[in-house]
Order: structure tokens, then C-alpha cells, then sequence
């Protein structure tokens, strides 16, 4: 497949991050604090399908893993806002059945084996650990917002999310940099910025965490 078809893929699945980003920034400078608006966990799951699938085009292990580890969280916060019952047949159907798609051609059709994840594009061991371990970290960020939203059975952003996004982001810039990929690059260089604000903004929003 061409490169700038790959990059393409890419770009799209950052520009829709970028969307919930920016909808959820513009919202929280609106009421001067953090927003956690249905439209974010939309964008989430429609954007995490599209960056697994340029990860493995660009055989790139820590954006797969990523992606495949946050995917259920993304779901859980829509169940948890009561909003996915009220979604559309067609988003439904993207969100369940599209993943299952891309899993099946890649067992069943894509050349794609360990070795070759795990090589990537005869990548330095030390450079494969980093863009894993920022990942990992960017992921976590995921994680800890789940355990938060499942103890007060709401589902917002809270500061660690933030400040855990903003370590995991530069881990992951440092990585997109020394790996030359543009679509790491710009994502994690602009959500720098956002991350930083809602840090800020966060310090009047955080909900009482239950005993």
C-alpha cells in the first residue's frame, strides 16, 4: 500500500482525536472547567479503529497495543454517560462490528507476524521500548479515568488523566520524532498544549472520590 495512503489513515484518526480535543477544550474554557461531552467518547472509538488499522500498516506494535488495550474503556464511558443506548444502529454497528473486521483480516489474510512487530522497521530495541513504555503511560491515562468514572459513577476527566496524558504525550513525541512518522508528531505536539490547559482548568473540577 502507498505511503501517503497509510499517512492518510493516520492523519484522519488524529484529526478526529484532535476533534474531541478540541470540543472538549473549548467547552471547558466556555464554563471554566473540565467538559467530558458524549462527543468525546464518540470521536474516541471511531478514531482508536481508523490508528489500529495505521498501525499495522505501519507496523508499529506500540500504536497497535495502544489502541487494542483502550478500546473497552472508551465503550464503558459512553455506558456509563447511559448515551449508548440512545446511538444510532449505523454507529453501533462501526463500533462492534468494524474492529472484529479489521482482527479477522489480519489473522486470516495479512502477512503481518511477531517478528515483524516487534522489528518493525529494523527499529533500535532501545527506541521499540520507548515508543512502548510512552505508550503504555499514554494508555494508563485511560485507565486510571475508568477506575475514577466506576467509584463516582461519572464519567468525567480528572487531573491525574490529564497529567498522566501529558507524560504519556511527550514519551510518545520524543518517539514520533526519532522515528520520522508526521502523524505522531503533530498529534502529540498540539495535544501538549491542551493537556497543559485542562491541568490547570482540572484544579476546580475534581469530584470527591468515594471511600
Amino acid at each position: 500500500m502507498s505511503n501517503w495512503i497509510i499517512f492518510s489513515i493516520g492523519f484522519l484518526a488524529q484529526m478526529l482525536f484532535s476533534a474531541r480535543l478540541i470540543t472538549q477544550w473549548f467547552l471547558s474554557e466556555k464554563s471554566k472547567k473540565v467538559e467530558t461531552p458524549v462527543l468525546f467518547w464518540k470521536l474516541s472509538l471511531l478514531a482508536s479503529v481508523l490508528l489500529f488499522a495505521y498501525g499495522y500498516l505501519r507496523e508499529d506494535l506500540a500504536i497497535m497495543l495502544g489502541q487494542f488495550l483502550i478500546y473497552g474503556v472508551y465503550w464503558r464511558n459512553l455506558k456509563i454517560q447511559g448515551e449508548w443506548k440512545n446511538r444510532n444502529i449505523f454507529f453501533k454497528a462501526f463500533v462492534v462490528i468494524f474492529p472484529i473486521l479489521i482482527l479477522a483480516y489480519i489473522i486470516f489474510f495479512g502477512r503481518l507476524n511477531w517478528e515483524d512487530l516487534i522489528e518493525g522497521e529494523r527499529l533500535a530495541p532501545w527506541l521499540i521500548g520507548l515508543g512502548i513504555f510512552g505508550q503504555l503511560v499514554y494508555t494508563a491515562r485511560f485507565f486510571y479515568q475508568w477506575y475514577y468514572a466506576e467509584r463516582n459513577q461519572v464519567s468525567s476527566l480528572p487531573q491525574g488523566f490529564w497529567i498522566l496524558s501529558l507524560i504519556g504525550s511527550s514519551l510518545l513525541l520524543a518517539y514520533g520524532i526519532l522515528r520520522y512518522d508526521p502523524v505522531l508528531i503533530s498529534a502529540h505536539f498540539f495535544g501538549g498544549l491542551i493537556y497543559m490547559r485542562d491541568i490547570y482548568l482540572s484544579r476546580n473540577t475534581e469530584v470527591e472520590v468515594k471511600p
